[in-house]
């Protein structure tokens, strides 16, 4: 099976709103008092981070398919609330995806034109590195967050992709929760 960026977008979708319930999970069993505590993460707390996140997932998410977005730092607190943090963030999950199995057999744009929020320039960038920028962004905050989740006495436990399950998969993409291989 060949795994273009259609195949990985879908991919790594999956494995997004899989990683995003579990840490949202994790996250309720602190305080709102310990989310928003300063943990020495890019954007300060847990919260902090969690809102960055959802704001660049959304940011880059309007762009690929072509809406307005009216951001204006990429720090800025979308919620303070971390139920409607929350529930923003499933609904964010569920677009990515739909967007993602969207991709699947349509030819994709070779480019992406945008003007970025952090310098207001207009930029041209190749779609699928865009995409994998995307995925790879999330991730890495993630761990950041489960990181200061285990300063906290939280053991998030597995965040390999390759041992999601297959629940949370939309059919076969070409790997298996046991084989590693």
């Amino acid at each position: 099976m060949a795994f273009g960026i259609d195949t990985y977008a879908l991919t790594m979708a999956q494995y997004n709103q899989w990683m995003n319930d579990n840490l949202y999970d994790a996250c309720s069993a602190l305080s709102d008092q310990q989310r928003k505590a300063d943990a020495g993460l890019f954007f300060k707390s847990i919260h902090g981070t969690l809102n960055h996140l959802l704001l660049c997932d959304q940011m880059w998410f309007a762009r690929f398919v072509g809406r307005p977005y009216a951001g204006k730092s990429l720090s800025t607190e979308l919620f303070a609330d971390f139920n409607a943090l929350h529930q923003a963030r499933r609904e964010t999950d569920r677009e990515i995806e739909q967007w993602a199995l969207g991709l699947q057999g349509n030819p994709l744009p070779e480019r992406l034109h945008y003007v970025s929020l952090l310098d207001q320039q207009p930029k041209d960038m190749d779609f699928a590195r865009t995409v994998m920028h995307f995925f790879n962004h999330q991730t890495h905050h993630r761990g950041q967050i489960t990181a200061a989740l285990l300063r906290s006495g939280i053991d998030f436990g597995v965040t390999d992709l390759l041992f999601m399950p297959v629940s949370h998969a939309a059919g076969d993409i070409g790997y298996s929760p046991t084989n590693t291989e």
